[in-house]
């Protein structure tokens, strides 16, 4: 399926941020749609390809560039990443905003999902309550599982087994989710560390994989295959247009 990216300037307080917004090019809709938070690189060609993968699988989906919502880039990464620590902060108003400016897309069914990848998988599951069908996190944050409660949406989790920022992850999530009986799907992925759904482009492969790092093909695609049908299974009209 062809698929257009457009940046687009969000108005909101108190500064207009910067977002990504794919759209699948095919006929059909409105849409069911997925946020997608980046990790702590923004990287943009990463997360356009991301969408890219969310589009083609018949979703509408945007990307708000956090690091665009401030006067510069070094102060919107330190206010961001201790949004994620303290759990309130700027970024969430940010990402409530780019929620509501999705699902009130004239493409979009209203309804929502969420992804994210490392810093944006911790986001994915602080955000992920009855506001979205599901949450995705990718990775994630050790320090975000005790937001889990009650109201948590379900969860779709993809982990690293050599992700040496994540030991156990699965585990430790799945104990917190069942704990609060919230529907979950998570795996452990062998063989691959961290970011294993990213292709970094700082530094050579050889060198990311020694580090815990480094983009997997097939764990990568085997994740994906997980979030959509996980998602086909919570939107109300069964799965993307």
């Amino acid at each position: 399926m062809s698929v257009t990216i457009e940046r687009v300037t969000i108005d909101a307080e108190p500064a207009p941020f910067e977002a990504l917004l794919a759209r699948p090019s095919a006929p059909g809709g409105p849409r069911p749609s997925v946020l997608l938070v980046h990790d702590i690189t923004g990287a943009e060609p990463d997360i356009e390809r991301n969408l890219r993968i969310v589009a083609d699988a018949g979703y509408l989906a945007m990307a708000p560039l956090l690091f665009t919502a401030g006067p510069n880039r070094l102060g919107c990464i330190v206010s961001t990443m201790r949004s994620l620590g303290t759990g309130k902060g700027p970024a969430f108003a940010v990402l409530e905003t780019a929620r509501g400016a999705l699902a009130a897309d004239p493409q979009s069914t209203g309804e929502v999902a969420i992804t994210g990848f490392c810093m944006g998988g911790g986001f994915a599951l602080l955000e992920g309550d009855d506001r979205y069908v599901a949450a995705a996190p990718f990775y994630g944050s050790l320090t975000t599982f005790r937001a889990v409660t009650a109201d948590t949406c379900p969860v779709v989790g993809s982990f690293g087994a050599r992700d040496p920022f994540l030991p156990f992850g699965e585990r430790r999530l799945r104990r917190v989710l069942d704990r609060h009986g919230v529907l979950s799907d998570l795996k452990t992925y062998p063989g691959v560390g961290h970011s294993f759904a990213n292709r970094i482009d700082s530094a050579p492969d050889a060198v990311l994989r020694v580090m815990g790092l480094g983009y997997d093909e097939a764990a990568s695609a085997d994740a994906w295959s997980r979030v959509f049908a996980f998602f086909a299974a919570r939107f109300a009209d069964g799965g993307a247009a």
